[in-house]
């Protein structure tokens, strides 16, 4: 590999109308990106109604596209709808690259994990992650990790899993907001959550990771981990991936940092750091 892949098309951006900055993140990450790091832009292939509705109930999906139901954002804007098709598909088509090339991909995306089965919910309104990992499994693949290290619990990609079946473990969800909250916790994240995590995600054919921003101390919503720990975080991430040969592909998930004046320069940093580990190790 000569450049970090990364599937972004302008077509995933909107106004959220809405205090989250997540629906408009992309481009400002993606612009970041472009003036540091060697990636190379791909446009993601849209998902489908018909992948949308295997993690989810189809008559919500269409009542949603068709703007006739909230949102994750609490709204019925058309061009959130209109983008929503997008943001999860930079995430399948970032997998299905990192599949084929071995090694990494990027989706700039983020609105995935608290999405139930016919429910939107805190800024997200379809689970990305359960779409991209149901339609891998459509396509062959055997065993997919999830790996949530958003801030938050995953609650909605755990209750999809019940919906639609996980007797098999066909899917290996970790995700570190439902038991790890505290600074206090950082030694216990780093010297038994996130080994244990790892020590099975290596057994996966894939490996979808939610880089989220908001475990940082001075994210609002957040609030455990320093600028070092997080970069911490993603070397482990990479390291111990790529060491065991499996493919990842990663995304933004949450952060909440938002200057008086509407830009997120903090948040941008930790998106920064996480392509700059990612840069070091697969290339």
């Amino acid at each position: 590999m000569k450049t970090i892949p990364v599937y972004y098309t302008p077509k995933m951006v909107t106004d959220s109308e809405c205090f989250s900055p997540s629906a408009a993140k992309p481009a400002k990450v993606v612009g970041s990106w472009q003036s540091q790091f060697p990636v190379e832009f791909f446009s993601p292939t849209p998902v489908t109604v018909e992948e949308l509705s295997r993690a989810h109930d189809p008559v919500w999906v269409r009542r949603v596209l068709a703007s006739e139901a909230d949102n994750g954002f609490a709204n019925r804007s058309l061009a959130v709808a209109e983008s929503l098709p997008y943001t999860s598909g930079a995430m399948l088509s970032g997998a299905r690259a990192a599949l084929k090339n071995g090694k990494v991909a990027v989706a700039p995306c983020s609105g995935f994990h608290h999405a139930e089965y016919a429910r939107p919910m805190g800024f997200c309104t379809f689970n990305g992650l359960m779409v991209t990992a149901l339609a891998l499994r459509a396509e062959g693949v055997k065993k997919i990790g999830i790996l949530d290290l958003d801030m938050h619990y995953g609650n909605g990609t755990d209750q999809i899993l019940q919906e639609v079946g996980n007797f098999d473990h066909w899917c290996e969800h970790f995700t570190a907001g439902l038991t790890i909250e505290y600074p206090s916790q950082v030694n216990e994240f780093f010297n038994e959550w996130l080994p244990k995590a790892l020590n099975e995600l290596v057994k996966c054919d894939i490996v979808l990771y939610q880089a989220g921003a908001d475990p940082h101390i001075m994210d609002p919503y957040g609030g455990w981990m320093e600028t070092d720990e997080m970069c911490r975080r993603d070397t482990i991430v990479f390291e111990t991936l790529a060491a065991h040969k499996v493919p990842v592909v990663w995304n933004l998930a949450g952060g909440y940092q938002v200057a008086p004046d509407g830009s997120i320069p903090k948040v941008l940093e930790i998106h920064d750091n996480t392509m700059r580990e990612c840069v070091r190790v697969y290339l």
